[in-house]
């Protein structure tokens, strides 16, 4: 690994981020919060840290896979630490254990919160709380690949270790043109959602805001009762539509843009994201029709229907408490917390793709236990899946049992009971927000001991950065041939 060059980009990364800092300032002048200090002094902070890493240490022409690792994790723990500062000089989230949960669950679109009162926070608090999720959704390696051309040097490097997915789509043989191809499909799809949400009578700080979250599969609302906050159908199926296009890959999007809408039924993984939301809806409905929780069976559907991709895509919002609802529909849903969705979008959880292709994996090798001569090819579509990927599949589901296992020990031995230990673990490694129990739809997460909440954070970032991002930093192998920093005044 060469620390230098790893150094200067996290330099250059955080600059990026601590212009973003300013952007709720608009919004503290026109609301007269008095938030302005907290983003303007940890701007400075961010830049005086970039710029101190840029200064010291000489950037590096060749980056290995070794290096992208090291920039995509380090890049967002340090972006989340950054973030956090705006939480804690406004004086919003007293504790820094707390604003760093809250910074955290916003850059990798998890949506847990330690807020008990989100509608007592300053606009631009609020703001920044959307803007985390929407800059984390599409990933800030990407939006830095797409604005700064001279980080070509390594960008597929960290291009493969952010983007989620077992196999990463280019687009364009170059990177960077990928990048702000995905970033544009983005930018469109927030504002058209941004423009229909207004339509509905929603301002346009809210409508800007709930679009962030949505887009980015996040789930923070402005509101204690998230969606339900608002009483109508429209809204609620705007948001809908958004959610499971946000769950989809953004590739087939750019595809239809261009006009080949085609792509999505021709896409294997689609068909069996759309098929496995539409059988659970069903599910849904009719256990909750036949537990006689709603007298009027539109709204049951409406609910079932939303919670369903809500959870599916791992965005978190809601307008029920699920927790309420028949054993049967919890356990569904936290099935499709595991599941979550498409590569290649912003969605979280281990991702449809993987679970298609581990099926059909084991479904060979039932096959060979009768037919052992048999040679079976597994292909997606019309292609065939290389070997290296099924293996890297196989190896992500170890790591990620392993991670779940230890994680959810953990915190039921720091005192949580073991449903909300558990779903808080799954909640936060599949970064969908709510969990079941004391971390239900209607709770927070803020009455956690802080150590549960560091082992949760440490959660959400392996969750978001697909476990191997942050699991190869535990391999001794990683730190060999690691070379010393150059500095500048040594040249």
């Amino acid at each position: 690994m060469k620390v230098s060059g790893v150094l200067n980009l996290l330099g250059r990364l955080l600059i990026v981020l601590s212009m973003m800092l300013l952007t709720p300032v608009p919004f503290s002048l026109y609301y007269h919060d008095g938030m302005i200090h907290a983003f303007v002094t940890s701007s400075v902070l961010g830049l005086l840290l970039g710029g101190l890493l840029i200064w010291l240490f000489l950037p590096e022409k060749d980056l290995g896979f070794k290096d992208g690792f090291a920039i995509t994790a380090f890049s967002w723990l340090l972006i989340a630490l950054l973030g956090a500062l705006p939480y804690k000089l406004s004086g919003a989230i007293p504790s820094f254990v707390d604003a760093f949960f809250e910074s955290m669950s916003g850059f990798t679109t998890t949506g847990s919160t330690i807020l008990s009162d989100i509608e007592v926070l300053p606009k631009s608090i609020l703001f920044w709380r959307a803007m985390t999720h929407w800059l984390g959704g599409m990933g800030i390696i990407v939006l830095t690949l797409a604005i700064l051309p001279y980080l070509g040097i390594g960008g597929m490097q960290l291009f493969q270790a952010e983007v989620p997915g077992p196999t990463k789509d280019r687009l364009t043989p170059r990177i960077q043109d990928t990048a702000r191809i995905l970033w544009s499909v983005y930018l469109l799809m927030t504002a058209a959602e941004t423009i229909l949400l207004m339509i509905g009578g929603v301002d346009f700080f809210n409508a800007l805001t709930h679009s962030f979250a949505t887009l980015a599969t996040g789930g923070f609302s402005n509101y204690n009762a998230s969606i339900a906050h608002f009483q109508s159908s429209y809204l609620h199926l705007v948001i809908i539509v958004f959610m499971f296009l946000a769950g989809a890959n953004f590739s087939l999007h750019f595809r239809a843009l261009k006009g080949n809408v085609k792509a999505y039924w021709q896409d294997e993984e689609f068909r069996l994201y759309a098929l496995i939301v539409i059988i659970s809806v069903i599910a849904i409905f009719f256990v909750n029709t036949g537990a006689a929780l709603y007298r009027n069976n539109l709204i049951n559907f409406r609910d079932s229907l939303f919670q369903v991709v809500s959870i599916m895509t791992t965005t978190g919002f809601g307008t029920a408490d699920f927790d309420l609802w028949p054993p049967f529909a919890k356990m569904l849903l936290v099935t499709l917390m595991f599941v979550g969705g498409c590569a290649g979008s912003t969605g979280g959880g281990v991702k449809v793709i993987r679970c298609l292709l581990f099926f059909k994996y084991a479904r060979s090798q039932l096959k060979r236990l009768v037919h052992p001569r048999q040679v079976e090819t597994i292909k997606i579509g019309n292609m065939k899946v290389p070997q290296d990927v099924m293996i890297g599949i196989l190896s992500f589901f170890a790591i990620y049992i392993c991670v779940f296992l230890g994680a959810s020990l953990i915190v039921t031995a720091l005192g949580v009971d073991i449903v909300t230990g558990p779903t808080a673990v799954i909640a936060t490694l599949n970064n969908i927000g709510p969990g079941l129990h004391l971390v239900g739809p209607s709770r927070n997460f803020g009455h956690l001991p802080s150590m549960a909440k560091l082992v949760l954070i440490f959660c959400m970032l392996a969750g978001r950065l697909e476990l191997y991002t942050v699991a190869i930093f535990f391999t001794p192998e990683f730190w060999k041939m690691t070379r010393k920093p150059k500095l500048r005044w040594k040249r």
